[in-house]
């Protein structure tokens, strides 16, 4: 069945060839193999693709400082040895360490993710996908958590543009901290997240008790959880909650940060939702029908993460996939079975029955607190972005030059769309 929803889809290959180190989790790679499988099964052919444009320093800087989006500008491999300082200023180091073309990567996954927020704003789609985006970490002045550029939050700026309210929801199985942090004195952006608490798990934030301040009071919603939680009380705590703050908040957008290491038998998580757990709440905030900003977020044993973003994409598309995965570049790393199914694995599930009714009644206590639908004064609705002026003879000749780039110099006869729909 066609989907009824116009779905604009986000991705630069450039964005998987960065490679953050030996024995790093963060496998950009994953994105490669999650646009494969797309193409695989031929869902490009029900949606529109877009490669995104690379977020200039001055759009970053709507969040993040200045000095901070220079640094990460400036520094390389070669020269970070004379800024130790500045590395530890920004938290930079064995968890955000510096490689070749981070401030690119930043650029590609940070404009994905505003590109899909302004489609979303001018009408052009009803659901924008961006599995490079997610990075939910990111804070003002500091990398954290794998994350350097917090796209969510910029995304989020981008719709606060035309909408009054925006949720935000996390599925990762690690707190949204940058994203809440952000918004966390004002009522036009709830944040909930759903994340493994307790026992020194990073970041170490995400109580149930912590809900906003001043004019953000309640508006930060936390669902913290134990190991082992299955699809089951999953599912049915997510779908209770999510229907009672749509419902009360009344967002006019919506962002769904999909972290696949909340996945069984990822290599950082240690929860035990199947990918068909995880892809239930994909569908549940679909059927709401607000404008949908989908994002990835963390994901550490690669195959399940393509497995699941690709699952999530049928989803989006009112496309049921057949299980088993068809010939393509990447199809050894899913042996034996070839199959997009995952299995929950034989883990204890620690949420009792009485602990997830306990928080399930904190946040609905929260939730009468607030104002219903609160609402936003009239005001000039400002430009969708920036872009700066710049002198193509002026630019180096020696520097990369990246897919992205490349394409602007040459005619293209193989993007995805045609007619009405080109972008360029």
């Amino acid at each position: 069945m066609p989907s009824k929803d116009r779905v604009a889809y986000f991705y630069d290959g450039d964005v998987g060839n960065v490679y953050f180190g030996p024995n790093h989790p963060m496998k950009p790679h994953r994105l490669c193999m999650t646009h494969n499988l797309v193409l695989s099964y031929e869902l490009h052919k029900k949606m529109e693709i877009y490669r995104p444009h690379k977020a200039y320093p001055v759009e970053l800087a709507q969040f993040h400082s200045a000095d901070y989006v220079d640094f990460l500008h400036r520094i390389t491999p070669d020269t970070q040895h004379l800024f130790a300082n500045e590395l530890t200023q920004y938290n930079l180091g064995e968890d955000c360490p510096v490689f070749d073309n981070l401030f690119e990567f930043c650029q590609i996954y940070a404009g994905g993710t505003i590109d899909a927020a302004q489609r979303l704003n001018n009408q052009l789609c009803d659901i924008a996908i961006n599995w490079a985006g997610g990075l939910h970490h990111a804070k003002k002045c500091e990398a954290s958590g794998f994350c350097y550029i917090n796209d969510l939050v910029l995304g989020i700026l981008e719709l606060l543009k035309y909408h009054a309210r925006v949720l935000y929801i996390d599925i990762d199985v690690h707190h949204g901290d940058g994203v809440e942090e952000a918004f966390y004195f004002t009522d036009r952006v709830m944040t909930l997240s759903f994340h493994k608490y307790g026992d020194m798990f990073f970041p170490g934030t995400g109580d149930v008790k912590d809900v906003g301040e001043r004019e953000g009071k309640y508006y930060a919603i936390n669902v913290p959880l134990k190991d082992g939680i299955d699809d089951a009380s999953f599912t049915r705590l997510f779908k209770t909650i999510i229907a009672k703050v749509v419902e009360i908040y009344v967002p006019g957008a919506i962002v769904l940060q999909c972290g696949a290491d909340s996945l069984a038998g990822d290599r950082l998580g240690c929860f035990n939702l199947s990918i068909e757990g995880h892809a239930e709440c994909v569908r549940f905030v679909k059927k709401f029908n607000v404008p949908l900003l989908v994002t990835g977020g963390g994901g550490y044993t690669k195959e399940n993460v393509a497995r699941c973003w690709t699952v999530e994409t049928g989803v989006l598309l009112d496309t049921e996939l057949p299980k088993e995965i068809p010939d393509n570049e990447y199809i050894s790393y899913f042996a034996p079975d070839y199959s997009l199914k995952s299995q929950s694995r034989n883990m204890e599930n620690l949420n009792s029955k009485t602990y997830l009714s306990t928080i399930k009644m904190q946040v609905f206590e929260s939730l009468r607190c607030i104002q219903h639908a609160p609402g936003v004064q009239m005001q000039e609705v400002p430009p969708d972005f920036y872009i700066p002026d710049f002198d193509e003879l002026e630019q180096n000749p020696d520097e990369r030059v990246g897919q992205h780039t490349q394409d602007k110099l040459i005619q293209r006869d193989d993007e995805y769309y045609t007619g009405d729909n080109d972008n360029d």
